[in-house]
């Protein structure tokens, strides 16, 4: 019996061989029809035996490429029109855009060995790809996939190459990037004016220059890098020098895995992760003693490594000479990553020595992305590159919405039915380079996903760039979020829960409810609302915003608060460095309530540890002090916690720092060592988390718990809360997909709004 069936799927569909391999697959099953690439993915039709079409249907989403993500599948009937062979037809556009882009896709393992075989035709070429991997996000114009809509619509195929995108059988059918080095894009070496440097081949030269110790800024997938040698001081000094990034870390590439483990600790799933189709940077223990440059990541514990994901990466490490790179965003500090080549020569003219440029074309930039393995799986610190736009899916469909997210990290999130897609990583909006970019981020994703959303959430901190944007948006519905239950919100959208749940939202700064800055916090919330029932005590921040990048006004802040003037007697390190002059005209702002908002953050908490332990007293980064704080301690199993008061507080409670300060002085006054306080202090930290938890639990009676917010980026202090509760039976849930701190916040905010408005 002949029948006819046809199969619309959705789902990343285009750009990863799924049409080629549906050819295949008809034809393995002797079946005739078609299939067409459309707006909301592909569609089917395919006709035989009857047996033939269901052994079709069933092997379809086994077999489907390693890229391949489908989300739906919907089979109809229809009649036999008794055509012969199977064809794949033009795309179609449709009215409504429903498919899903592939992220960028590092290298494969085919291309990779055709890449180093001198006896290829593509040997050494620096844009070999695949329908397995390659630009994809990155080079989109518009949808559907199709050359045509993307930056390589410019580079016409040779003849050898069109008949490798035409043949179903050939691993470039349909490869969108497909080109050779007859027909494709080509790279040429430019010095700091821009001009192009005469050079029989410009990558054996550029990797010649770095050798030497000269920086060049390298166009990749998704903005340039700014790479020096990771080996030589000098170098990677006069980069943070030019690029005024004094300590912040810097992420460096290696050839190979073997190279990563030269250099840090790697485990089974830190290996996975590195070798994945979106090599991320990937967070590392160092190994001891230090064989890079001291000045790549001082102070840190840890090291960003990431593999090459472009055939133009490994080529740079082909020759041995390099065994490891500084691979750094090519921006300013706390600019957006630069893209196109005249961009780059005119921002980065004073970072980088000479340029190494392409002619393809970078339509939307993306940073790498940042992963590090806590409790045995990834968990995003930046969702960028070789992740977007992939969507969250969610658990029910929300009208679509547009989320504007925080100041820091900003990312934003569009919704679209029950698909959550959140931008890559924005960056801090702190210039008017990263507003431009929040702006056209905002454009691109509403255009390609083709919404146009009529509401529109953000945060209600006043003074973020993203709400003023926001709030002069005239023709959408407005919701203001508050920031610590978006946090809980995009835990729970992640984790497909509806709540309530208790909530722990641990950060830096978030503005809160009663106009003071939050920032540890124990909530009951749901997507409709949230009931704050525990927090820590609140403290001024003296100086405001200053106090973030001075974690001494911090230090100075709690001591007064708990001792009064009375710590002035204290005979401690801290206090004896102390200039008291200057001291005592940020106690002055205190006492006279003169910008000192009080905050009960975490992150300013960490801060005044810090400082008083001897590691911080100012910073160059943000979380600087907490980080450091992390990386000095010791771990033994004798060490006490710190104590923690938690006292009753107009129908709440308050987590009270009094006694762990009482100890914490008494120990600073007794010579403990710093690693010993950094650990009694965490271990303190996680014990009054874990007893408030227990408190809000007890009144509630909530089982299932969220713990959101940057300070869980602390690998101590997620994986011992999570463990502390597990043991006290509670069901506890945290964040892989995206980032738990601001990265992660538009998700948040889009949860709440949606649900806000629809009921």
């Amino acid at each position: 019996m002949t029948v006819r069936k046809a199969i619309e799927i959705a789902g990343i569909v285009q750009g990863v061989g799924f049409r080629p391999f549906i050819y295949r697959l008809a034809n393995e099953n002797n079946l005739s029809g078609f299939i067409t690439n459309t707006s909301a993915g592909v569609s089917i039709e395919v006709e035989g035996a009857a047996e033939a079409v269901e052994k079709f249907i069933s092997r379809l989403p086994k077999e489907a490429p390693p890229l391949a993500r489908i989300t739906s599948v919907s089979i109809t009937d229809r009649p036999a029109n008794h055509e012969t062979g199977f064809r794949i037809v033009p795309s179609r556009a449709g009215e409504e855009r429903t498919v899903l882009i592939s992220p960028d896709v590092a290298i494969c393992i085919d291309c990779l060995r055709e890449l180093l075989n001198p006896a290829d035709r593509r040997f050494r070429y620096p844009f070999i790809n695949c329908t397995n991997c390659g630009p994809r996000y990155t080079i989109v114009r518009d949808i559907p996939y199709d050359r045509a809509r993307t930056s390589m619509a410019v580079f016409p195929m040779c003849a050898e190459c069109q008949r490798e995108y035409d043949d179903p059988g050939d691993r470039r059918f349909h490869a969108q990037p497909n080109a050779c080095w007859e027909c494709g894009p080509h790279v040429e070496l430019w010095n700091r004016a821009g001009k192009r440097v005469e050079t029989a081949d410009p990558i054996l030269r550029t990797v010649e220059l770095l050798a030497a110790g000269e920086s060049v800024a390298v166009k990749g997938l998704g903005g340039f890098h700014l790479a020096v040698d990771a080996r030589n001081q000098e170098s990677v000094a006069r980069l943070r020098e030019r690029k005024r990034r004094v300590e912040k870390p810097f992420a460096i590439m290696v050839p190979t895995i073997a190279g990563a483990d030269e250099y840090c600790w790697l485990d089974d799933a830190s290996r996975t992760i590195m070798q994945s189709p979106a090599h991320p940077i990937v967070l590392l223990k160092k190994k001891q003693p230090e064989r890079l440059a001291s000045s790549v990541a001082p102070f840190n514990r840890d090291l960003g490594v990431f593999l090459p994901y472009t055939p133009l990466h490994h080529l740079l490490f082909a020759g041995e000479r390099l065994s490891a790179l500084v691979m750094t965003s090519g921006n300013l500090s706390e600019e957006p990553i630069a893209i196109d080549n005249a961009e780059a020569v005119e921002r980065l003219h004073g970072l980088a020595d000479y340029f190494l440029v392409h002619n393809r074309e970078i339509l939307l930039r993306a940073d790498d992305s940042v992963v590090r393995v806590v409790l045995g799986g990834a968990r995003q610190a930046r969702r960028s590159r070789g992740y977007v736009p992939a969507p969250i899916f969610l658990k029910e469909e929300l009208p679509s919405l547009l989320a504007v997210g925080g100041e820091l990290k900003n990312t934003i999130c569009i919704t679209r039915g029950s698909e959550a897609f959140l931008s890559q990583h924005i960056g801090d909006l702190e210039n008017l380079e990263s507003y431009k970019f929040f702006e056209s981020t905002v454009a691109g994703l509403k255009r390609i996903l083709e919404v146009d959303p009529k509401l529109l959430a953000y945060d209600l901190h006043p003074e973020y760039f993203s709400t003023e944007w926001a709030l002069e948006q005239d023709d959408v519905e407005r919701v203001g979020v508050q920031h610590h239950h978006a946090h809980i919100a995009s835990c729970m959208a992640e984790n497909h829960l509806d709540g309530p749940v208790i909530g722990v939202a641990l950060d830096g700064t978030g503005y809160g409810t009663d106009g003071n800055i939050w920032g540890g916090e124990v909530m009951v919330a749901d997507y409709h609302g949230f009931h704050r029932l525990v927090h820590l005590d609140y403290v001024p921040m003296p100086g405001g915003a200053a106090a973030i990048m001075e974690p001494r006004r911090m230090a100075i802040s709690y001591l007064f608060h708990h001792f009064g003037m009375a710590f002035w007697e204290f005979d401690v390190p801290f206090t004896r460095g102390l200039n008291r002059q200057r001291s005592e005209i940020l106690l002055r702002l205190v006492q006279q309530e003169i910008n000192s908002p009080l905050t009960s953050s975490t992150g300013r908490l960490f801060d005044a540890v810090a400082a008083l332990a001897g590691i911080r007293e100012k910073v160059n980064y943000e979380a600087q002090a907490a980080i450091e704080l992390e990386a000095a301690m010791q771990e033994d199993s004798k060490d006490v916690p710190y104590p923690f008061a938690i006292r009753a507080d107009d129908g709440g409670w308050i987590i009270d720092s009094h006694p762990m300060f009482v100890v914490l002085v008494r120990d600073l006054r007794d010579g403990v060592p710093c690693g010993a306080i950094s650990h009694r202090f965490h271990l303190g930290f996680v014990d009054a988390l874990v007893r408030a938890v227990e408190m809000v639990h007890g009144r509630s009676g909530i089982n299932q718990v969220c713990l959101s917010g940057g300070s869980f980026q602390n690998r101590f202090l997620l994986e011992r809360t999570c463990q502390h509760l597990e043991a006290g039976h509670f069901e506890v849930f945290t964040q892989s997909e995206v980032p738990c701190g601001d990265g992660g916040l538009s998700l948040g905010q889009a949860m709440v709004a949606g649900h806000r408005h629809a009921k």
